[in-house]
């Protein structure tokens, strides 16, 4: 970036010190890349470097397994965790572990979490030796079925155990499935007292997303949304960024438990900064108040373009409505390919709501037969975010 270009509102004295921030900043780079490229640094380059485990737990945990291997994310091991066979030897990972051979046979857990369970704790002393000397662990599964939502809490104790900040990112089944929402209503919780912070994703917000695509492809798009989450985290800890999120910031905002709600937005509009914040208010991924939450991470995306100010803004915004007690902790990292655009992903921490699938379960609109005719009772308001202020949505 050429320093003559850069203007300073506040006299010539300031702009000498931008001009002299600039030109260090460019010698700052041309150091690193001598850094990184010496023999000492491939000496020293593990020191300071945290383990990051992923572990996909079940069908639906095994294939986002199987995503974020082909996405690539420097600095993690991968594991897949399954009580089926035939899916395991499907997954792309670091490492398979097959567990409850002797339960199931390797056919998997009949859609029954106590037979998930009960193979994941035949299976602990393995697990103990994999998850051994991990600093964050990402649990993903499917909750509903079988194996993911009894195998999950039971990998989130063990990694606990062994000291890792523990993060459980879970997809809910969709409302029509009904013996899968009390199972999965039944895991989430579970995995909540075993894990650190659960994030939970709800497969009926994809219809707002993706209405009109296959099945197949709908559910790689929630695949896709839990691998770049977990990439994004990954590589603001594990990589140099403008506003480091280093491994205590972490463990500060996921210490504080409960179930998290995530936000995701994205722009490359001439108004980026407000339209990315309206983007992540107006789609969380998850139908609750976030208000009350009690910690926050921030990660924003944006290309060389990106100022600080504009980083500042999105960060403030998002977290506007959050109480001044809240533990805020943002971080911004500069990528070439988002030059004109930005991307924001906020976890929201210690989110009060009792309910999670319970809430989603009351906002069925019931139908009631009046007289002979089939009416269609008003709809629920709930109370959503906008920009600036809570604003009333309707189910519709």
């Amino acid at each position: 970036m050429d320093a003559k270009r850069i203007e300073c509102h506040e006299g010539t004295e300031m702009q000498t010190i931008v001009n002299n921030a600039l030109g260090y900043t460019e010698k700052e780079d041309l150091y690193r890349q001598f850094d990184n490229n010496s023999e000492d640094f491939a000496d020293t380059e593990l020191i300071g470097t945290p383990r990051i485990l992923i572990v996909g737990c079940g069908g639906a945990g095994n294939n986002t397994s199987t995503r974020m291997h082909d996405i690539g994310i420097d600095g993690v091991d991968i594991i897949a965790i399954n009580t089926d066979k035939q899916d395991l030897d499907r997954c792309r990972a670091d490492k398979k572990i097959l567990v409850g051979k002797s339960i199931t046979r390797g056919l998997g857990a009949g859609g029954e979490p106590d037979v998930g369970r009960r193979a994941a704790e035949l299976a602990r002393g393995t697990l103990s030796e994999v998850l051994a000397d991990s600093d964050l662990v990402f649990v993903t599964a499917g909750m509903g079925g079988g194996t993911g939502t009894g195998v999950a809490p039971v990998v989130a104790d063990i990694a606990r155990e062994c000291g890792a900040i523990v993060v459980g990112m879970v997809s809910t089944p969709f409302h029509v499935e009904r013996a899968r929402v009390i199972k999965a209503e039944t895991g989430i919780q579970e995995l909540s007292d075993a894990a650190h912070t659960v994030i939970a994703l709800d497969n009926n917000r994809l219809l707002n997303y993706v209405p009109n695509l296959p099945m197949k492809q709908a559910f790689s798009v929630m695949d896709q949304l839990i691998s770049e989450t977990v990439k994004g985290i990954s590589d603001t800890i594990t990589q140099d960024s403008l506003i480091n999120l280093d491994y205590a910031d972490m463990r500060t905002v996921m210490n504080c438990g409960g179930v998290a709600v995530m936000l995701f937005g994205e722009s490359k509009t001439r108004d980026k900064s407000s339209d990315v914040v309206r983007s992540a208010l107006n789609h969380p991924l998850l139908d609750v108040d976030y208000r009350g939450a009690t910690g926050c991470l921030v990660h924003i995306t944006g290309g060389p373009d990106l100022t600080l100010k504009e980083a500042e803004e999105i960060a403030s915004s998002l977290t506007y409505e959050l109480s001044s007690h809240a533990n805020v902790i943002w971080g911004a990292r500069i990528e070439e390919e988002y030059e004109g655009g930005v991307r924001v992903m906020a976890i929201m921490t210690g989110v009060e709501s009792a309910q999670i699938l319970g809430q989603a379960q009351q906002q069925r609109v019931p139908i009631r037969a009046v007289e002979g005719e089939v009416k269609q009772m008003e709809p629920m308001p709930v109370i959503g975010r906008g920009h600036r202020g809570p604003i009333i949505e309707y189910i519709r």
